[in-house]
C-alpha cells in the first residue's frame, strides 16, 4: 500500500457526535476530505457540516439524539448502519463543561457532564464494537479527551473526572478490542477555538496566561485537529492501541 493509501478513509463510514459545530465539525470534515462517509449525532441541526461534506462528493446523514441519555445509544448505532450499510469508524467527540467552585458544585452540574462525556461515549463504543464484530469488520474507536485528562484543572469538578475516566477507558478497550482489529485510541486537544472555552478566550487574563504557556502561541482551531483524526482514522494506526495523543500547541511540554 501507499503512503497515500494508508491514509485513505474511501469505502468508510464515520459516525462522529456532536459534529455540527467546532472541534466535532472539525473532524467530520477533515473524515470526509479523506473519503469517509459521515452519519452526525446530536441534538442540534448539523447543516453546515452537511453541505461541506456534500460538497466533498461524500454522503451525509444526520442522526436526532440526546447524548446526555446513554440509553439510546444502541439505537444510534443501529439507526447509523440502518442508513449506512455499517460504520468503521467511531468520534466520540460531544462534550459539555459545568464551571463551578468544588464546594457548591451541584449534582446536577455532576451527572450531566458524566452522562455526555463518558458514560454514552462507553455505550456508544460498545454498540459499535458490537457492530464491528457481528459484521466481521474492523474499525477505529477515537475518543476526545482533554488537557483535563492529564491535569486537574480549575472550576471543572465533573469535566476533569469525565475526561480522566475517558482517558482510562480508552486504555482499557484498547486492551479489550485488540484482538477484534478495533483500535481504541483518544486525541487530547488542548485549548482550541470553541463554544467550550469562549468564556475563557474572553476573559482578558486568563485569556493572556493560557497564550503565555502555549509555545505555539495561539489558541488552537478545528482544523489543526485533521492529521491526527485522519491517522487515527485510517491504517496508518493499524498498529497504535491505547494511545491518548495530545493536539496542544505545546501546552504539555511546556
Amino acid at each position: 500500500m501507499t503512503h497515500q493509501g494508508l491514509f485513505s478513509l474511501a469505502n468508510r463510514v464515520a459516525l462522529v457526535t456532536g459534529a455540527n459545530t467546532g472541534l466535532g465539525q472539525g473532524i467530520a470534515i477533515a473524515l470526509a476530505q479523506a473519503g469517509a462517509d459521515i452519519v452526525a449525532v446530536g441534538r442540534s441541526n448539523a447543516a453546515q457540516t452537511e453541505d461541506v461534506v456534500r460538497s466533498l462528493g461524500r454522503k451525509f446523514y444526520g442522526v436526532k439524539a440526546d447524548l446526555e441519555r446513554s440509553t439510546e445509544a444502541a439505537a444510534i448505532v443501529a439507526n447509523a448502519i440502518e442508513l449506512a450499510g455499517h460504520v468503521d469508524i467511531l468520534i466520540n467527540n460531544a462534550g459539555v463543561i459545568r464551571r463551578n467552585d468544588a464546594l457548591t458544585f451541584t449534582e446536577e452540574e455532576w451527572d450531566s457532564a458524566l452522562n455526555v462525556n463518558l458514560k454514552t461515549p462507553f455505550f456508544l463504543a460498545q454498540a459499535c464494537a458490537q457492530a464491528m464484530v457481528r459484521q466481521s469488520r474492523p474499525g477505529k474507536i477515537i475518543n476526545i479527551a482533554s488537557m483535563l485528562s492529564f491535569q486537574g484543572g480549575i472550576r471543572t469538578a465533573s469535566y476533569t473526572a469525565s475526561k480522566s475516566g475517558l482517558a482510562g477507558l480508552t486504555r482499557l478497550l484498547a486492551n479489550e478490542w485488540a484482538a477484534h482489529r478495533i483500535n481504541v485510541n483518544a486525541i487530547a486537544p488542548g485549548y482550541f477555538e470553541t463554544n467550550n472555552t469562549s468564556a475563557l478566550r474572553a476573559d482578558e487574563g486568563r485569556n493572556r496566561d493560557i497564550l503565555a504557556r502555549i509555545p505555539a502561541g495561539r489558541w488552537g482551531l478545528p482544523a489543526d485537529l485533521a492529521g491526527a483524526a485522519i491517522f487515527l482514522a485510517s491504517d496508518a494506526s493499524d498498529y497504535v492501541h491505547g494511545t491518548i495523543l495530545p493536539v496542544d500547541g505545546g501546552w504539555l511540554a511546556r
